[in-house]
């Protein structure tokens, strides 16, 4: 991301600080330990947030309770939960939280002070945004900030800052907050640019609003839905509300009736209809919901993947729904075939901006530059994939970005190359869902789509699909 793309543009007294060095951090032996209750979860909130924000790191893997960041493994589980929380919030709202703290900062911060930039975003997110005591988030701030060597001349304006957000915090949050998108700057130009502003501001606002857990089922999706008091979408997913306990203790886990897959990363495979008797590949495969999609569509699947991990997590899960697919562990630039398939399946990969609901890292530590290359290894992917089917055979090409430079731009240049032809996306066969269809017959779906009801969230990841013919 360049440094003009990086810019929050409402707060020009928070831009351009130079990123912090890479070994900065709360368990540096030159930091004093508090034993103070709260102070190692607030310790770890910051760290991790640097981590995203200045070294573009995912928050996934700092998450991971395996393999994750060091400071946050070393939490409980309410700690843990905590971080996330925070985390969560920060990074949802962060021109607002950033323009709000610069409306209360008298002069700018010194240059290079991002650190104590980290501490202050942490304690606003939980007096804006969480149901935390504010004189806690006030307390544990100030404290970290006097334990560590580089904020403790600061810790005084830690606490006059925070205090006076505390007092103002509905004003700030209806006078500063609300007058600016959640989202980056180059992000919601883009979106501008591709939807126009009143849709922008839509789908900015629904990124705000975490994901719903959506099951995809093998059969009876009506009598599923009522099992687990679901919703039925348009999609023929089964949404849950509100749902927050362990996912494999619901009924039908372990008979492997049902898998997690949001509602609008079900569509591409049901794009290809009847696949009785076919043989279909499927390109970038892991973990598996559209591989077993296409299985239960009848196909004879060839699943490929390029990460042994995420091919043994496949197999895992096909494996718990019964299912059979022929892996192989291979990028799939590399593939060839001697047989050509009659279908293949390219969920490309992407910046991944319309997965920001459950995602919200992916706009800190993804750039328009990062945009820019994806939609090449697409094209070039695209590409490959076609050679893969016969004459007349389908490609469907999805992936789950916002952005129509990966999606509508790079199909528009593959179908200039003469050697395949778009087939229309009937929208009369997807009813709840006509708006998604776009005029040309693809498939385009925002997370402003898909509204509310009865105590269900709206809202469905932002993805792109298109079903492609090669020409004989």
């Amino acid at each position: 991301m360049t440094s003009d793309d990086n810019k929050n543009d409402s707060n020009p007294k928070r831009n351009n600080r130079p990123a912090r060095t890479r070994g900065q951090g709360q368990d540096n032996p030159a930091f004093e330990r508090s034993d103070k209750p709260g102070i190692r979860a607030r310790q770890a909130a910051a760290k991790m947030l640097a981590a995203v924000v200045d070294r573009k790191t995912s928050l996934d893997g700092m998450l991971d309770a395996g393999n994750g960041n060091p400071v946050y493994r070393e939490l409980n589980e309410a700690d843990r939960a905590l971080v996330r929380a925070i985390l969560n919030s920060a990074l949802r709202q962060l021109p607002r939280i950033e323009a709000m703290i610069g409306s209360l900062l008298q002069n700018p911060l010194p240059e290079g002070a991002r650190a104590l930039d980290h501490v202050l975003t942490v304690a606003a997110a939980q007096i804006l945004y969480l149901d935390i005591p504010d004189h806690s988030a006030v307390d544990l701030a100030v404290e970290q900030a006097q334990i560590d060597p580089r904020n403790k001349r600061f810790a005084s304006l830690v606490n006059a800052v925070l205090r006076r957000m505390s007092r103002e915090k509905q004003d700030l949050l209806d006078n500063v907050g609300e007058k600016i998108p959640a989202i980056p700057a180059w992000f919601h130009k883009r979106l501008v640019a591709y939807y126009g502003a009143d849709e922008a501001a839509r789908i900015a606002d629904a990124l705000l609003t975490p994901a719903a857990i959506d099951l995809t089922v093998k059969s009876d999706a009506k009598g599923w839905a009522e099992r687990l008091n679901g919703r039925l979408l348009p999609t023929g997913s089964i949404r849950l509300a509100g749902f927050s306990g362990a996912v494999p203790a619901l009924s039908g886990f372990d008979d492997g009736e049902w898998w997690v897959q949001d509602a609008a990363a079900a569509l591409p495979a049901k794009l290809f209809g009847s696949l009785t008797g076919k043989r279909v590949v499927d390109l970038c495969a892991a973990p598996g919901g559209k591989t077993a999609q296409l299985i239960l569509a009848g196909a004879d699947v060839t699943a490929l993947d390029q990460s042994a991990s995420r091919l043994k997590r496949l197999q895992g899960n096909l494996a718990r729904l019964g299912l059979e697919a022929a892996t192989q562990e291979i990028n799939m630039a590399d593939f060839r075939t001697q047989e050509l398939f009659d279908a293949a399946l390219l969920d490309a990969p992407c910046s991944s901006t319309g997965t920001i609901r459950r995602h919200p890292d992916v706009l800190w530590t993804k750039g328009p530059e990062d945009i820019e290359k994806l939609a090449v290894l697409q094209e070039k992917l695209l590409r490959h994939a076609l050679t893969l089917v016969k004459p007349d055979g389908l490609v469907v090409f999805s992936n789950c970005s916002l952005d129509k430079r990966e999606g509508e731009e790079v199909t528009e240049r593959v179908l200039a190359g003469g050697n395949c032809e778009r087939v229309a996306i009937d929208p009369a066969q997807w009813p709840g869902l006509e708006s998604a269809v776009t005029s040309l017959g693809e498939f385009r779906t925002t997370p402003a789509m898909i509204p509310p009801q009865d105590g269900f969230s709206g809202g469905l990841d932002g993805f792109y699909a298109v079903v492609l013919r090669r020409k004989a």
